[in-house]
């Protein structure tokens, strides 16, 4: 089978494309260039997809014995991912650039294009499982492990673009095990670390970058009824669940601190106020997708469990396609949830499917929610 490898500098994708090969692919590896500034560095372990990352990915290359290029995803990425990003932000909400950038970059415009130039399909060093299901159509399953588990940020595959990835090092033990391979290889990147954080924000600090990209916006914050209760330099610096930073001086009546519960870009207001009314009960999205076979009846409750961080808890809950809406009913109120975030949901290991969360419903204002805990399996 002919298979490009994702290589993004890093440990994992390195040994991936190194079990392709050792299991008789015909292996191309690829790095994406996504930043505009070509004189990019990483910082240890801030920021990726570098110029230090794609020497690290081509020594890799070199050491298999395998074609290398550098594909330039660069304006796609600005466009896609961080256009995006500073878009959902300025309209008060929350988004997951990673999951855009697997949407829309790496198993959408990656695979289109290795598709269209005769490849089979799409390696990457993400832990996750593609498996064959009892129906015979192919499923996405958590990786056994599960400290290193990416399933979530893959819930955006559509069952077409499950039948062209794979996942080599999906089913490993843990990372200890993958670096330790690597070593045995020689691979350079063996004890590289990880990057975390928003590799476009390699510096970190989210807010200072969109007050540069967005520019200040004075407003008010104010209570659940109205009241202000002081001033922000641009809502887009305030996220819901946010305690610290809000600067409002004098304290609640109850003597509690105060929770950012709402983004209002329209008004430019910050809601705040107790932290029980960030116990949500619902979620909802119309902008959903099925990885792999759906439920059979979308629109009959079905239980599940959906998880709403990349590292979050998977959390009881019944879902059920409404008015053109994914909703989502949890068991148990979560808390801190806002617009813009990605419910993933799970049957067991498996991804079901996902949604960009549209709105939220609160515990405290619908304490009792009509259908909740009904259900068959999907």
């Amino acid at each position: 089978m002919k298979v490009l490898a994702a290589m993004s500098g890093g440990v994992d994708s390195a040994v991936a494309a190194a079990r392709a090969v050792e299991a008789g692919h015909e292996v191309v590896g690829v790095h994406l260039a996504l930043s505009r500034n070509a004189g990019t560095l990483r910082t240890g372990s801030r920021g990726c997809c570098t110029i230090e990352d794609s020497m690290d990915a081509q020594r890799a290359a070199n050491l298999l014995g395998i074609p290398f290029y550098v594909w330039d995803f660069s304006e796609k990425f600005k466009a896609e991912v961080v256009d995006d990003f500073i878009a959902e932000y300025s309209a008060g909400r929350t988004p997951n650039p990673c999951m855009r950038c697997n949407e829309r970059i790496k198993f959408a415009a990656l695979l289109e294009k290795a598709l269209a130039l005769g490849f089979d399909a799409v390696a990457t060093g993400h832990y996750a499982e593609v498996r064959e299901g009892e129906s015979g159509s192919l499923e996405l399953h958590r990786s056994p492990a599960l400290a290193k588990d990416q399933s979530y940020v893959l819930g955006v595959l559509t069952a077409e673009e499950l039948k062209h990835v794979m996942f080599p090092i999906g089913a490993s033990a843990d990372k200890a095990s993958v670096r330790a391979e690597a070593d045995a290889r020689g691979l350079s990147v063996a004890n590289k670390p990880d990057s975390y954080d928003i590799c476009f924000i390699p510096e970190g600090d989210t807010q200072d970058w969109l007050a540069d990209k967005v520019g200040v916006a004075p407003g008010a914050i104010v209570d659940r009824d109205g009241s202000v209760l002081g001033q922000h330099q641009g809502a887009h610096g305030y996220t819901v669940g946010q305690r610290k930073g809000l600067n409002i001086g004098r304290p609640a009546i109850d003597g509690k601190p105060r929770y950012v519960l709402e983004i209002r870009p329209k008004e430019n207001t910050v809601v705040v106020g107790p932290q029980e009314a960030l116990a949500i009960a619902e979620l909802a999205g119309s902008r959903y997708t099925w990885c792999g076979l759906g439920p059979v009846d979308e629109s009959s409750w079905f239980d599940c469990h959906v998880q709403v961080r990349a590292h979050g808890d998977a959390l009881e809950a019944a879902a059920a396609v409404i008015d053109g809406e994914l909703v989502i009913r949890l068991n148990e109120p979560v808390y801190g949830v806002a617009p813009g975030q990605t419910a993933v949901l799970y049957l067991g290991s498996r991804v079901l499917g996902q949604t960009t969360i549209d709105r939220t419903v609160s515990a405290v204002d619908n304490p009792v929610l009509a259908g909740k805990n009904v259900g068959a399996n999907a």
